[in-house]
């Protein structure tokens, strides 16, 4: 026990609440070291290493939480929008318009539109790239290939005849990344012709081995694309990057964003949905194309209690997405450690909630992914299998022990099985989950 006595020398006050709090953190670190610890060494060396970065994680999280906490005052968020609706979706007492005027102010938007009805983050990203593109027109993906489910919705693979933009008659090229896996800022500028009339932007890796965006060079991508064709529309897949930085696109110019509600912005507990915000023309014509015309955004049902966990769910974000930031850190420092190439690299900051590994095999791969399933909650019984999924080009395993069937955001890995046999770590409601979770993968590969 510290005690300060009356008698002992008047230190200043501040000094001695510095002192304090260093000798709370010692014994903090020394109670890592205690024989029941649950944490393996490795771990535990990460953790001794990792003070500031989880200190500044926690700043972003406040920040965040600041910002989310001032929208839904403003949309003077009730018990009353926490119930659902039936049938059409007409008789609802304004949930949809209080949560999409939420949303929309959280991350600088015009407008959104926040709904069940989207099936996935792609679901929503191609209503997206629906609104805005037309016969003759050209989409232009600026960094580099897109993730895996675009390319069918693309007309990049094959579609069958299902609808793809290129079904369409929409023009499509990509600009490569640069050397160091940024964007090519020099081949961007060549790169726009006056028919492109939509840049998609790319924000998080993906399943390719490079860093994902920061919307600071989102915005300076933005600048240079309406630099050089005013009228091209710039639309940026927002997956994984909600909440993971103190701004969103729509605050640096982007027309429009897109993403999954059971990744970030879902906090853990949305069951489903996803959603499109920035300007408000193009969010009625997503709207459109998610319903029909002239339904837009006044209809759909949103039976149960799916509206409270939305609310709740968005508010709990920052916090959320702060886990699992943390979570990255560790993921990097530990396997690092282990002589594991990674990206981001240890220490580097965080603009999405990724954190890849190139593990080198396609044992050491269904190994890792293997060891993650056994230190899920849900299915730790259950051994997962690569193979066939809708919408990605090569086979894939997936380790997701989630209470929500496809929940990246709480705690889960993917990869595909080509080379560089790199596994993707993705959510994580809190760090010390990670935490566990390396102890039995180290075990294993």
């Amino acid at each position: 026990m510290l005690v300060l006595s009356c008698a002992s020398v008047a230190y200043p006050v501040q000094w001695l609440r510095v002192s304090m709090a260093t000798q709370v953190r010692s014994r903090t670190q020394v109670s890592f070291h205690r024989h029941d610890n649950p944490f393996v060494p490795e771990v535990v060396k990460a953790l001794d290493s990792l003070d500031a970065e989880f200190r500044a994680v926690d700043y972003l999280v406040a920040c965040n939480t600041s910002r989310v906490l001032k929208a839904f005052q403003n949309a003077r968020v009730g018990s009353h929008h926490f119930g659902g609706s039936t049938g059409y979706g007409h008789d609802e007492v304004g949930g949809r318009e209080a949560l999409d005027q939420a949303f929309a102010e959280i991350v600088g938007a015009e407008s959104a539109i926040v709904r069940s009805q989207f099936f996935s983050g792609t679901h929503a990203i191609t209503c997206a790239l629906f609104a805005f593109l037309r016969p003759g027109d050209e989409l232009l993906a600026v960094a580099g290939a897109p993730y895996d489910t675009l390319e069918e919705v693309i007309g990049k693979r094959e579609s069958h005849g299902a609808g793809s933009l290129k079904d369409f008659g929409v023009e499509y090229r990509e600009v490569p990344l640069a050397e160091d896996g940024g964007l090519d800022w020099d081949a961007l500028t060549s790169a726009l012709k006056p028919h492109t009339k939509c840049a998609l932007i790319q924000r998080s890796c993906g399943y390719s081995w490079r860093r994902s965006l920061s919307v600071n060079e989102i915005g300076r991508a933005i600048e240079m694309i309406k630099m050089y064709n005013p009228n091209c529309l710039v639309m940026v897949d927002n997956c994984y990057g909600e909440f993971v930085e103190k701004i969103e696109p729509p605050m640096v110019g982007a027309d429009l964003i897109a993403g999954s509600l059971i990744k970030n912005p879902g906090g853990t507990i949305a069951p489903c949905g996803g959603y499109v915000a920035g300007r408000k023309k193009w969010v009625e014509a997503a709207a459109a194309r998610l319903s029909a015309p002239g339904l837009g955004m006044d209809c759909g049902s949103t039976p149960g209690d799916i509206m409270r966990t939305y609310f709740q769910g968005l508010f709990l974000a920052p916090q959320m997405v702060g886990e699992a930031i943390k979570g990255t850190f560790l993921i990097a420092e530990v396997m690092a450690s282990r002589g594991y190439k990674v990206q981001p690299l240890p220490r580097v900051t965080r603009h999405d909630t990724v954190q890849a590994v190139q593990l080198g095999s396609c044992e050491r791969l269904l190994a890792f992914c293997e060891a993650v399933q056994r230190s899920s909650p849900v299915g730790s019984f259950t051994k997962p299998v690569a193979g066939s999924t809708p919408g990605y080009a090569s086979e894939v395993i997936f380790a997701d022990g989630t209470f929500i069937d496809g929940s990246t955001s709480e705690l889960s890995c993917d990869g595909p099985l080509r080379e560089p046999f790199a596994v993707f770590c993705q959510g994580g409601s809190h760090w010390t989950q990670w935490g566990l979770v390396l102890g039995e993968v180290l075990k294993h590969i």
